[in-house]
């Protein structure tokens, strides 16, 4: 038998505390549910799983994101750039980044036994001080080091 269950809908979607449209029925159950007349009756009938809520649908940003991300890479190549190297990235990360580079390599020649501990104190102070301009400087001066002991 058809029933008409939109009160009971209503009704229900006042217990629960969320809209009408988010209120589902047990198909099988639905003369449980026309002869369910209080509250007490409609949260019995939550408890036994035949009226159940779904989640609210949200929007997605997917597609939103996506049209940012491609947005974003426009207009950052070369000839478009201002400015110098540094507007861009600052001086103190270029030298964080070099220094850690530099004594990293500096701590796999020690291990392997290519410069010994000496050496390798002095190439590291010549590092911090800002004697040695890169990684290659670095190598170059390993080997002269090398060479002379």
């Amino acid at each position: 038998m058809v029933v008409n269950l939109r009160k009971k809908r209503e009704l229900i979607s006042r217990v629960l505390g969320v809209g009408v449209n988010r209120i589902r029925f047990e198909p099988d159950k639905l003369d449980d549910i026309a002869d369910a007349i209080t509250r007490e009756d409609m949260r019995s009938l939550i408890k036994n799983g035949t009226i159940w809520t779904v989640k609210v649908r949200g929007i997605s940003r997917a597609r939103a994101e996506k049209k940012l991300k491609t947005r974003r890479k426009h207009g950052t190549s070369a000839g478009s750039k201002k400015g110098k190297k540094t507007a861009r990235e600052g001086k103190k990360e270029v030298y964080v980044k070099r220094t850690r580079a530099m004594r990293r390599h500096l701590k796999i020649l020690k291990a392997r036994n290519e410069i010994n501990r000496d050496t390798f104190w002095d190439l590291y102070k010549k590092v911090n001080g800002g004697n040695v301009r890169s990684l290659s400087h670095l190598r170059e001066l390993a080997k002269q080091a090398k060479v002379h002991k």
